[in-house]
Parts: C-alpha cells; sequence; structure tokens
C-alpha cells in the first residue's frame, strides 16, 4: 500500500457511550490507515464494535456517544485549504491575540519551576485527602451500587401490582437496601477524607516544610519570569495570532470570538508547562483541545492562507461536518426502507441532496439525478422519477440508497451491510454494482459485515473486530488463507459453505465480554480453545507476520507452542475459490 495514498488515518481511537450512569467502551484503541481508492472490510460478530466504529468518523455517533482518545485524520486536500478575509475585525483580533501570547511567553522561562510548584500542590492535596486510587476506587464502588438500584428500580416498574406483589415487595426492599448502602458508602468516604485532611492539618512539621519550600519556588518562579522574550519568539507568536484566526475564522463573529478566546488560554497554559509550541504536532495537540488547527501558509492583504489538519475526532462544528457528511464520506445502510423518505419522491430525495452539496439548479440536479439513476441500474428512470419508495422492490430500493450516496461523489463510501435485508441474487448484484461504480468514481469502500462471503468477494483487506479492537489486519489472502488468530479461525470454522456432509456446523461457544468492565489480558481468553495463561494475565501486542498481515495474539510470540489451524480451516483455499467463486490472488467475481 506504500504507493497508495492514505484517506484515513485512524490513531489509538477510544469512543465510550454512558448508558444509565455508567460508561460502556465500545472501541477500545484502533489503529487503522485507510487507502485512497481501495475496499476494506470490517468484520466481526455483533456488538463487536463494527458500526461504531464507521459511525465515529462519519460523524453519526449517538447523543450519548463521545471520543474519550485519538485522533481520526481525514487526508482532503480541497477541505484541508483555507481562506479567511482580513477585515478590521480580523486584524484587531489577531492584534490582541499576539499582545497576550507575547506577555505570556514570559511564563515559558519558568515551566520548569512552575511544574515543581504544581507537583508540590499535588502532594499536599493527595496527603489531605483520597489518594487518586482511593478516589477511583470509592466512585467504582459508588457507580456499581447505583446501577444496581436503577435495574431493580427498572424492573420493579414492569411488574404487575396486581399479579406480582411478592416480587414487587422483595425489589422495593432491595432498593431501600441499596439506597442505605450508598448512602453509607459516600459518608465513610467524606469521613476519611476529613479524617486525612485533619491529620495534615495538625502535622506542624510538614505544614512548615511545605510553606518553606513552596514559598522558594514561588520567589524562583517570580524572578524566571521577568526575563526578555527574543525576537524569534515574538515572530513565532504573530505566526501563532494568524493560526488561531485561520482556524475560527469560519464561524459566525460571536463564537469566534469566543474560540479565539480559548485558543489564546490554552497557547498560554502551554507555556506555563513548557510545551515546546516550534514542533508542528505539540502546537496542533494544543489547537485540538479547542478546535482543529489551520497551518499559517502565506497571505496577501486581503486574505489570510492556510491548509488544516482535519481531525474528525476533534469536530464539533455542524458546519463542519456537512463539509464532510455527504460531500465527502457517505453511507449505505442495511434497510432502505428506513433510509428513504416514504412520503418524498425517489427523484426528490436525490435531487434535493444534490443541489444541497452542488450548488445546481432544480433543472441540473434532476439530469444528474436521472443519470445516476441509470447507473444504478434504475429501467425506465425518467418514468420512475417521480415514484415513492413504496413503488420500488428492495433492490431497487437499495440502488436508489447508493445512487443517493454517490450523488456528491464521496470519498469514502461506508456499507453497513447493505445487502442484509435482500434475497441472494439480488445481494450478488448489489455487491457487483458497488464494485463497478467504484472503478468509475474512484471513491473507497468501507464495508460492514458478519457474512465472510460478502468479504471474500468484494474485499481488498480485512480488518477483523473483537470487543472494540482490531484483532487481525490483512489482504483478503492473508486473513483468508493464512489467519493466525484463534478468533478468526473460529469465524471461518462458524463458515456454512466449509462444513462436511453430514457434519456438526461449528459455532464459536461464549458471548463477547461486557465493554462495561476493564478487560485484562486478551478479550477473547474465555472462549480460545487454545488460550494460554497469559491471554489472562496480559493483553498481547500486535504481531506483525508480514508487511501486509498482523494479529493481535500471544500465540505469534516466539516462546509460544505451536498451534496448528483447527482441522477444518487447513487447505481451505481451493474450498473458499469453490465455496466463493474467487477467481485468483486480487480478483473475484459475484455471482
Amino acid at each position: 500500500m506504500e504507493d497508495k495514498k492514505v484517506l484515513l488515518s485512524v490513531k489509538d481511537l477510544h469512543v465510550k457511550f454512558r448508558v444509565r450512569g455508567r460508561i460502556l467502551t465500545a472501541i477500545r484503541g484502533i489503529s487503522l490507515d485507510i487507502y485512497e481508492n481501495e475496499s476494506i472490510a470490517i468484520v466481526g460478530e455483533s456488538g463487536s464494535g463494527k458500526s461504531v466504529f464507521t459511525k465515529t468518523f462519519a460523524g453519526m455517533l449517538d447523543s450519548n456517544g463521545f471520543i474519550s482518545q485519538g485522533q481520526l485524520i481525514f487526508n482532503d486536500d480541497e477541505l484541508a485549504d483555507t481562506v479567511v478575509k482580513l477585515n478590521g475585525t480580523a486584524n484587531s483580533m489577531m492584534n490582541s491575540a499576539r499582545k497576550k501570547l507575547d506577555e505570556y511567553s514570559k511564563l515559558e522561562f519558568g515551566a520548569e519551576t512552575y511544574k515543581a510548584i504544581l507537583a508540590l500542590e499535588s502532594e499536599k492535596k493527595e496527603r489531605g485527602g483520597l489518594s487518586a486510587e482511593e478516589a477511583q476506587k470509592a466512585e467504582d464502588e459508588v457507580r456499581d451500587l447505583v446501577h444496581e438500584r436503577t435495574e431493580a428500580f427498572n424492573l420493579k416498574q414492569t411488574l404487575d401490582p396486581h399479579k406480582e406483589k411478592a416480587q414487587i415487595k422483595e425489589l422495593a426492599d432491595k432498593i431501600s437496601r441499596l439506597d442505605k448502602e450508598i448512602k453509607d458508602l459516600k459518608a465513610r468516604n467524606e469521613r476519611l477524607a476529613k479524617e486525612k485532611a485533619a491529620e495534615v492539618a495538625h502535622d506542624s512539621a510538614y505544614l512548615s516544610q511545605y510553606n518553606e519550600k513552596m514559598a522558594a519556588l514561588k520567589a524562583k518562579y517570580a524572578q524566571e519570569i521577568q526575563a526578555q522574550v527574543a525576537p524569534e519568539t515574538l515572530k513565532r507568536n504573530e505566526i501563532l495570532a494568524k493560526e488561531i484566526y485561520l482556524s475560527v475564522g469560519r464561524y459566525p463573529l460571536h463564537t469566534r470570538i469566543k474560540l479565539s478566546n480559548k485558543l489564546v488560554k490554552a497557547l498560554k497554559k502551554a507555556m506555563q508547562m513548557g510545551v515546546d509550541l516550534d514542533d508542528d504536532v505539540q502546537r496542533s495537540a494544543v489547537f485540538d483541545t479547542v478546535t482543529f488547527r489551520v497551518r499559517y501558509l502565506d497571505e496577501t492583504p486581503q486574505q489570510l492562507h492556510g491548509t488544516c489538519i482535519l481531525n474528525l475526532a476533534n469536530m464539533h462544528y455542524a458546519k463542519d461536518w456537512t463539509q464532510v457528511r455527504g460531500r465527502r464520506i457517505a453511507t449505505v445502510f442495511q434497510d432502505p426502507m428506513t433510509s428513504l423518505n416514504p412520503i418524498i419522491t425517489i427523484g426528490k430525495q436525490i435531487s434535493s441532496v444534490i443541489i444541497k452539496h452542488q450548488g445546481c439548479s432544480e433543472h441540473e440536479a434532476r439530469k444528474r439525478a436521472l443519470e445516476l439513476m441509470r447507473k444504478v441500474g434504475i429501467p425506465k428512470a425518467e418514468q420512475r422519477f417521480d415514484d415513492y419508495p413504496f413503488q420500488y422492490s428492495g433492490g431497487m430500493r437499495q440502488r436508489i440508497v447508493i445512487a443517493i450516496a454517490l450523488s456528491c461523489q464521496p470519498k469514502i463510501l461506508i456499507c453497513d451491510e447493505p445487502t442484509t435485508a435482500l434475497d441472494v441474487t439480488i445481494q450478488a448484484q448489489i455487491l457487483q454494482l458497488i464494485k463497478d461504480l467504484q472503478k468509475e468514481f474512484g471513491y473507497t469502500i468501507v464495508f460492514i459485515t458478519h457474512d465472510l462471503g460478502v468479504v471474500a468477494n468484494i474485499a481488498d483487506r480485512v480488518a477483523v473486530l473483537y470487543a472494540g479492537q482490531i484483532i487481525e489486519l490483512g489482504t483478503v489472502e492473508d486473513v483468508f488463507y493464512d489467519p493466525r488468530h484463534p478468533y478468526t479461525w473460529a469465524l471461518l470454522s462458524s463458515l456454512p459453505q466449509l462444513a462436511q456432509d453430514g457434519g456438526e456446523l461449528y459455532s464459536i461457544t461464549g458471548t463477547p465480554p461486557s465493554l462495561y468492565n476493564q478487560i485484562v489480558g486478551d478479550a477473547f481468553a474465555p472462549r480460545n480453545p487454545f488460550c494460554m495463561k497469559i491471554d489472562t494475565l496480559e493483553e498481547p501486542p500486535m504481531f506483525q507476520v508480514s508487511e501486509t498481515h498482523s494479529a493481535k495474539t500471544w500465540l505469534l510470540d516466539p516462546r509460544a507452542p505451536k498451534i496448528e489451524k483447527p482441522a477444518g480451516i487447513q487447505n481451505i483455499h481451493e474450498k473458499l475459490m469453490a465455496a466463493f467463486n474467487i477467481q485468483g490472488k486480487g480478483g473475484v467475481k459475484v455471482g
């Protein structure tokens, strides 16, 4: 893939959801590069994180979901290119920001001393209260009890007061007991914190030593930040002020001012902490706490010109997403009937998207919509243009959904199990259509599926997900013909096409782990028939099998015993070729 451009770079992505007072971690540290004009399949059982992963970079997470860590760098030259006009307001905001940054730059001279002051304060705070570990443990205990109470209350609400009085009373008693436990636990934690605070308050020797150290550090800090700021730093601050305005220039004025002030404060904090703002990566990280950074390139008297590092993980402005969702990243969902508006004609649904994103006239949008309908195989497109979704078959509706997704010629087309609701013959036609259109439009396909037959027929590469992590990644040949992770072995063994006549169909025992809890070791260990002790203790790293193939399993450690793949998937090349009609390395045929 060295010769292909990285279109989307996912780095250490963590996605969490707030569910009934608890935190569920759906994606746990995914890193993946998705290339231009490739087809990559995301496979795994239900609940493995496939849809959550793609919804994250499509900007479609549910309202209770959030990215807690990581980056989603989208490389699009057209979107990255940024121009903002210069006027009186712009110049005033930049001058104000530059003056503040020039003053704050003095703080950089005392960064080490400032960090020593913070460390001393932190030490006193921890000594005079619960430690970080104790506080976290106390918080976890209370949260677990609150969750248990919520579950009991919800169950009680579902019971019939006339027929299930005994169960209702039992649950009411349980709720009362949990209420008391929660109250007692909170009181205990508060008492422990007060006892520790009192202990420190009466430790005159410690307080005297603390005050002496703090006074010395503050005196040293006050002296250090009186130094003269170098001309090079002033020049850097001038560029920083321009980058601030470039980064907020697309917002309305009140938001622009608010975010500009936030960026100045973030840069002040960075200077206090000694962050190297001349380092491009560290500077971008500071900007990312507020909004994604636009790097300064050049300017004229009329405008500033820059290029943005488009981190989708840090995109919160609705208008930013309208530039990405649909125009650059489009999605085809499972059920076409729920993707289409039943009371709006097919033609109107396609043309309205074209008008919104491409700014053309209604007449031109109609022409483009009809052309798309023909491309996706709708017969007599002119006659069917004003039909409603219920007048189309399931396969035809899915073709229309694909046409809508392609109406703005996106860079990435996410296909979220788009053939699940269709019969086998229509599935094959839709898969072939998606592949044929890829050659014409040049988009990248990200295909979500649990059907490995679909993978064999459409993918260049495969990422196998389990419990929110990529546990195997490689070309379709790597993963099908030389799988290395026991979970991938289990998925392949479950293929009905590989079952022997009269034999039992293989199924994976157990269930995936709860993503509410912290997972220790290998998440697949409880279901892994080849589990070793190390699997239950430490999470395996991603081992490199070849230049294109990697797997996250301790079985690839040189110290691990040599384990043969299950008999059912040994020498499966010919079986797969026959089962899925695969035509040679790198080539596939549907049908």
